[in-house]
């Protein structure tokens, strides 16, 4: 394994891959460097002498300025650099060379068994979904959850439940000692295949959504609720929808089908709602609900599993709890896995627009025409501005979390973030919720807040979402398999009950990127038919929130 590693010949900083000592000498490319003091792993020291206001550059692009002098084989730190980043506009835009498909001739026969939608799309899941359109709804939407998911065998394992139970009896025999001893049952012992109790064998879960939204907000806050759940319900995992609504909210039913049919003009799958104050009773609305849902579960039950070309996945690519490996072996890994795709005319979405800043001027010179880019340059900025509006820039967006771990300015993780979007030319970009009309490689205009980002690219149709991390996070969502993948083996030992799948071996130099993304992507055909599940889908981690525009990095 490599001690140190410099990303770009034009880079003046060199990332430990391992613990350095104070005065230890080490000689790299032909240069020798005497480490200041002790830096832990992740971190990054610099390879001159600088002084205060000189640059300094990560994966060849500009990533801060130093804030004091900086003596050669000293970290970086918050304490002596500040973010920084170069301005980009799309007059300075210089189209990036051609570029080359990968040879991905031994990828074009393989196949996964997905579920066939009338518009052509493919889902790697078959779920009946139930939304409300306003919070009032919440509390129905919970009894519905209840009664379906203990019912049909969809309820996550009582593990915790059966615990306080154990403890109760304890505590109720007056055994107040056995407290401290009593064995718990460890919720890693479950299998990761999918349940064989299922009711229904094609039916792969109902998924129920809450919210704190749809009435007494902005009207853009409740149209923009609306074009949410329409793109999670044409989402190609989604096979039916039931719609609770009080009936007297701002998010109105009428706009949700308009929006539907504006994504989707040819929507076929069976959608249902129902409206409280046009009932009356709410046993009355509950009883119709759960006897129509029922019905409609049983039609969808009756889809199977047909082969389709993997360039019908549609893939999210997403990073949170990042790290100082995550620019170097899980998105780089990923990003490799995105050029795969868009060479065998697939579809990716790389999300998270904060986590762009400092490498815009690179991805506006990626995208195929000026359109694209400017685009893409109006809605940095429109994004930044809403954020400068309530008191917050993009160079706040790197956590406690991610400065412990070397991510020290925002512009060094966004230049790490984008490696996720791998090579390929930008075919197209989306804002939140809009819908990619060709395959490719898309810039999705996503908060970094990582449940806002899972639920925006759901939103946009992806059918797997691929999550990197160093830090570990049980995110996950409720129509899309959200795949976590470590950015070292430390975290996958440490977490395994939480993560898919580790690209460790890059920092031990046992695979190269390409290797581990060629692994990941035949793992993945397998989780596209259904042969099992992700961790997140095991401890139904169902998260999902709706964005307020400008209130999130």
């Amino acid at each position: 394994m490599h001690t140190v590693l410099k990303l770009h010949k034009n880079d003046n900083v060199i990332v430990a891959l391992q613990n350095l000592k104070s005065g230890e000498i080490l000689s790299y490319e032909g240069e020798s460097y005497e480490i200041q003091h002790d830096i832990e792993a992740k971190h990054k020291f610099v390879t001159e002498d600088l002084a205060v206001g000189d640059h300094v550059t990560m994966y060849g692009v500009l990533v801060g300025k130093a804030t004091q002098s900086i003596k050669r084989g000293a970290q970086i730190t918050t304490f002596n650099l500040k973010h920084e980043s170069d301005p980009y506009s799309v007059e300075k835009r210089q189209p990036a060379p051609a570029w080359t498909p990968l040879d991905v001739e031994s990828w074009k026969s393989k196949t996964f068994n997905g579920y066939h939608r009338a518009n052509g799309s493919v889902g790697t899941r078959n779920y009946w979904l139930v939304v409300p359109l306003v919070f009032c709804e919440n509390r129905n939407i919970m009894i519905m959850k209840d009664a379906f998911e203990r019912e049909l065998g969809y309820a996550q394992p009582e593990i915790y439940r059966n615990q306080v139970r154990n403890l109760l009896t304890a505590y109720q025999s007056g055994n107040t000692d056995a407290l401290e001893t009593i064995s718990l049952a460890d919720p890693s012992s479950e299998k990761i295949k999918i349940s064989p109790t299922h009711i229904f064998q094609n039916v792969d879960g109902i998924k129920f959504l809450t919210h704190e939204t749809g009435c007494g907000g902005t009207n853009q806050d409740t149209d923009a609720l609306c074009d949410l759940f329409a793109g999670m319900i044409v989402n190609p995992n989604v096979a039916g929808v039931t719609v609770l609504s009080l009936g007297c909210q701002k998010s109105q039913i009428d706009y949700l089908k308009e929006q539907i049919l504006k994504r989707d003009p040819q929507f076929e799958r069976p959608i249902l709602y129902f409206d409280q104050q046009t009932y009356g009773t709410e046993h009355t609305m509950m009883s119709d609900a759960i006897r129509e849902t029922f019905k409609g579960i049983i039609e969808i039950n009756k889809q199977t599993r047909q082969p389709a070309p993997i360039s019908k996945l549609t893939i999210g690519l997403k990073c949170g709890g990042s790290d100082g490996f995550s620019g170097i072996s899980a998105n780089p890994a990923i990003g490799h896995l995105s050029d795969i795709m868009v060479s065998l005319g697939g579809t990716t979405l790389l999300a998270e627009f904060p986590e762009l800043c400092g490498v815009e001027q690179e991805l506006i010179n990626r995208c195929v025409d000026e359109t694209k880019a400017q685009k893409f340059a109006d809605l940095m900025k429109e994004y930044s501005d809403q954020a400068a509006a309530v008191g917050a820039t993009f160079d706040m967006n790197p956590s406690v979390g991610n400065i412990k771990d070397g991510l020290i300015t925002d512009a060094i993780k966004s230049a790490g973030a984008a490696k996720k979007g791998g090579n390929a030319p930008v075919a197209d970009v989306l804002n939140y919720t809009e819908q990619p009309t060709q395959g490719g490689l898309h810039l999705l205009c996503t908060p970094g807040n990582d449940v806002l980002a899972t639920t925006g690219m759901a939103a946009s149709s992806a059918t797997i979402i691929l999550f990197t991390t160093g830090l570990g996070t049980p995110t996950g969502n409720p129509v899309t398999p959200t795949v976590k993948i470590s950015t070292n083996n430390k975290l996958a030992a440490k977490m395994s009950d939480i993560i898919d799948f580790s690209c460790g071996k890059i920092i031990t130099g046992e695979e190269t990127i390409e290797q581990n993304a060629e692994s990941l992507l035949n793992w993945l055909i397998g989780l596209a038919n259904g042969e099992y599940l992700t961790k997140a889908e095991l401890l139904g981690q169902d998260d999902f929130i709706p964005w307020k525009r400008g209130v999130n990095l």
